[in-house]
């Protein structure tokens, strides 16, 4: 099968890393803004590249959108097919309302997306799914996920990147919803300017906190920085009737424990690239084989939907300061 790949930066370099490696592929195009980059890229994994405006994404069997945000929604209009599965990356769009209306369109012509919540596809936290699905973790009491990155954005990356709800806890927001086969009832949280001053030019923060509650009554506690000085830490706990477990939890992780028996320490996750490097190479696996043999979609384009709506309702939430549900914020996009 032949895919294009649009984009040429960090995402779209792992993306064409693991193409590469798959027998059924037989041929990689990389389109980026910048020629430049897209060249770079191709000559050092061996693919082709291909104008960024003019190459045509419907004469591939399939695309994968890896750009900026800002440039998914004409990406995957200019994509979209009866019959065709494309992959994109989060979010959709920025806005709710956007992000909705594309996935409406792609359903009423028949078009698959499959979204890029690579946590979905970390071999902890699908195991973590697996005995929750098995009943052995018994009736889900209360979730704890950790998101904090390793150093603070650049100021130029805050300008399109939507509030640290938007762009940082989808992926939270995503994951405890998919571990809980629920979606979101309401949501309380905050988010404060501690250290980074950049994000308070964007009424944004470097520090966060979030009270989640599923529609089938599980409790959910987030919480988000932009700085770790430790290294990049993303992890969780599920707390059952049956059993507790915990996903992200090991030598890398950056942690300093104080007590006398303590972890023991490895070279810590710098980013979030080298944390989820296998989770990313088993998602693009994943959609390989759903091109090619058909089935479930790996990561439906609701997932997305569900997790802006929830990032909405933190912003609401935060800036209200009070819970916010999910259907208030249904009723503002109709």
């Amino acid at each position: 099968m032949e895919i294009l790949v649009y984009g040429a930066g960090r995402m779209g370099q792992i993306r064409v890393e693991d193409l590469v490696t798959h027998p059924q592929v037989t041929r990689i195009v990389v389109a980026n803004r910048n020629g430049e980059r897209a060249t770079q890229l191709a000559s050092s994994l061996g693919v082709e590249t291909a104008p960024f405006d003019s190459v045509d994404p419907r004469d591939f069997d399939s695309v994968m959108i890896t750009t900026a945000t800002a440039n998914h929604a004409e990406l995957l209009r200019k994509s979209m097919g009866k019959g065709r599965r494309i992959f994109c990356e989060k979010p959709i769009a920025l806005e709710l309302h956007d992000t909705s209306k594309i996935v409406e369109e792609a359903a009423s012509i028949g078009c698959e997306v499959q979204i890029g919540f690579q946590r979905r596809f970390d071999k902890a936290m699908r195991e973590a799914k697996r005995r929750i699905q098995s009943g052995e973790i018994g009736t889900l009491y209360v979730m704890h996920l950790v998101s904090h990155d390793h150093q603070p954005s650049p100021r130029e990356f805050l300008e399109g990147s939507g509030s640290i709800y938007r762009d940082l806890h989808v992926h939270d927001f995503d994951i405890s919803t998919w571990f809980a086969d629920s979606e979101a009832e309401s949501v309380f949280a905050s988010h404060r300017v501690r250290e980074h001053q950049q994000y308070a030019e964007f009424d944004d923060g470097d520090v966060s906190l979030i009270h989640l509650v599923t529609r089938n009554g599980v409790q959910v506690a987030i919480s988000g920085t932009r700085h770790d000085p430790r290294g990049h830490d993303v992890r969780l706990e599920i707390f059952g009737s049956r059993d507790t477990v915990a996903a992200g939890l090991s030598s890398r992780t950056p942690l300093l424990s104080l007590d006398e028996e303590r972890l023991i320490a490895g070279r810590p996750w710098g980013g979030f690239i080298e944390r989820f490097r296998d989770a990313f190479r088993d998602e693009t696996a994943a959609y390989v084989r759903w091109l090619a043999d058909g089935g479930v979609n790996p990561c439906p384009p609701a997932s997305a939907v569900h997790a802006t709506e929830i990032a909405v309702a933190c912003e609401i939430s935060a800036r209200e300061q009070r819970v916010v549900t999910i259907a208030e914020v249904r009723g503002l996009v109709r």
